[in-house]
């Protein structure tokens, strides 16, 4: 897991996690809003973009690697946590296992049930269309369901030609058999739990089941939108958003 590092080191520490199949500039549009108040973190997750060679290998995994960082780096606990699918999962895995790792957790699109026959179907899969993966004309269809900006789907090309088969692989089963732990509603800071309307109703059951494990948490609906769409497509929106929900009662920004 590499770390890119934005805006004022002495400043609280927000750190972002990307969805899978990206990398660290499907933020970019936050990062520019919020770094010059504000320490930005946004790691690269194994097996992603610049950090491709390094194969993923479990959410958990991905969650202890951020927990030493923030051990390391940032004394054990920072002003927020966010994430954004296979991302946001790592960052509930993260606030289960740790109860006072954050003040806040933005919590995007996450899956919390699993997806039966997940390992079975994937491994024959990818092995059969792992090329595909190369391709231009597919990596458009899969831009477009990913609800990546066009001005975006280079560097998403890019990225994709450097990911390998066992780090797809085990993405895909993590993502589709994670369950979250019941650690989760120890977390003494506050959640925001967000879920795109148009999303599947495994991805609403996930986020209702969240928003009721976890007390203090907010959840949030984004209207007539699919799977990330808000942070991704509408990076305004999704900004007044978690600004409301960071800085209401600071007047941050």
């Amino acid at each position: 897991m590499k770390y890119m590092e934005f805006g004022v080191s002495d400043k609280p520490t927000i750190i972002l996690l990307h969805g899978g199949g990206l990398s660290w500039w499907s933020l970019e549009g936050v990062i520019e809003e919020l770094q010059t108040q504000y320490h930005l973190v946004t790691p690269i997750i194994d097996g992603h973009g610049e950090d491709g060679e390094t194969t993923f290998t479990s959410i958990s995994d991905s969650a202890s690697k951020l927990i030493s960082y923030i051990d390391t780096y940032c004394n054990g606990k920072v002003f927020a946590l966010g994430g954004l699918s296979i991302g946001a999962q790592i960052i509930t895995e993260i606030i289960s296992m740790r109860a006072d790792i954050a003040e806040y957790a933005i919590i995007e699109s996450a899956l919390v049930y699993p997806i039966k026959g997940t390992t079975a179907l994937t491994v024959p899969t990818f092995k059969l269309f792992y090329g595909l993966v190369k391709k231009r004309w597919f990596s458009k269809v899969q831009a477009k369901n990913l609800f990546v900006p066009s001005d975006m789907f280079e560097q998403y090309y890019q990225d994709s030609l450097n990911i390998s088969k066992q780090s797809l692989i085990n993405i895909t089963i993590s993502n589709g058999s994670y369950t979250v732990k019941k650690s989760v509603s120890d977390f003494k800071g506050k959640v925001l739990i967000i879920v795109g309307e148009k999303e599947l109703g495994i991805m609403q059951k996930s986020a209702k089941a969240l928003h009721g494990m976890i007390s203090n948490s907010q959840l949030y609906i984004a209207d007539k939108m699919g799977h990330g769409e808000i942070s991704l497509v509408h990076s305004k929106e999704y900004l007044v958003l978690i600004k409301s929900f960071l800085f209401n009662d600071r007047r941050a920004i």
